[in-house]
């Protein structure tokens, strides 16, 4: 039986050219990659980003013995590569965070395509495509997709409200009750949660449905989770507060509705995936 050390050294004789290759990428960015770091560490919206590559090293590892290796080299992957390195250049130019980190993941499996061939990146495609949910979405568009979210869920919480009997009127993103005003913020809107979400279904459906189509339909499918989810916490926080106290809405309920939401979504999707697993199963 082999011990680990011999393991490893077996492992960096057999990919030590690919290591070799993508290390300059990775000093070349030790910058970039410590604003990426930064990102996760003080947006809550992206802390997740710590979880992606153990989930993207653990990907790799489930497929590590149907990959054939030495494998003929794809020239696909130079192709790749080339064009992940006129994005970089871009990027750099235009000192703009997002190009450059999606050019450095371009770059990298540019590099894993032409090494380990296209019948085997087929077969772990899925864990460089997750790469992309560690990298923050653009400014540009977060702030442009946020207000209108948070537009939509005060109209849709003031129908269900009021459907309810809880009085209330509402002016642009607030909602105003007998004495208490709810003011649907940026981390209200439902973007926030949003891209988590879209990480956790995309796994889910990778690990546990087949085919091509039920994946993508559970990927999309968190979209409207996420909203309908986040709709749920602003009608909660409004009849606590309502029915039973102001200090009640904005303490407790506030600190745990963040997890609920969460926890009330990923159960959602995995009852969408269970139907999609008993569809493919019927069919």
């Amino acid at each position: 039986m082999q011990s680990g050390s011999e393991v490893l050294w077996r492992h960096w004789r057999l990919h030590k050219y690919l290591y070799i290759l993508i290390l300059p990428i990775l000093l070349a960015n030790i910058p970039e990659i410590a604003n990426l770091v930064g990102d996760w560490l003080y947006d809550s919206n992206y802390s997740h980003g710590f979880l992606v590559i153990p989930v993207f090293i653990f990907l790799i590892w489930r497929k590590r013995k149907e990959l054939l290796l030495p494998a003929r080299p794809s020239r696909w992957g130079i192709l790749l590569f080339g064009f992940g390195s006129f994005v970089y250049i871009l990027g750099i130019a235009s000192s703009e965070h997002f190009t450059t980190r999606v050019s450095m993941l371009m770059m990298i499996a540019g590099i894993s395509l032409y090494y380990i061939g296209e019948a085997n990146f087929k077969k772990v495609w899925f864990s460089f495509a997750f790469l992309i949910f560690m990298v923050p979405v653009p400014a540009v568009v977060y702030y442009s997709a946020t207000f209108p979210m948070q537009l939509f869920a005060s109209k849709v919480s003031e129908v269900f409200l009021h459907v309810l009997g809880v009085p209330l009127v509402r002016h642009g993103n607030i909602l105003n009750l007998p004495g208490y005003s709810l003011e649907v913020v940026e981390a209200c809107s439902g973007l926030r949660s949003l891209v988590s979400l879209l990480a956790l279904s995309s796994l889910y459906g990778h690990l546990t449905l087949s085919g091509k189509i039920r994946p993508l339909i559970l990927f999309l499918a968190a979209i409207p989770i996420a909203i309908a989810t986040n709709i749920l916490r602003l009608i909660f926080s409004a009849i606590a507060a309502y029915t039973i106290s102001v200090e009640f809405a904005e303490g407790f309920l506030h600190e745990i509705a963040g997890i609920m939401v969460f926890a009330v979504a990923f159960i959602f999707i995995v009852i969408m995936g269970s139907i999609l697993r008993w569809s493919e199963k019927r069919s």
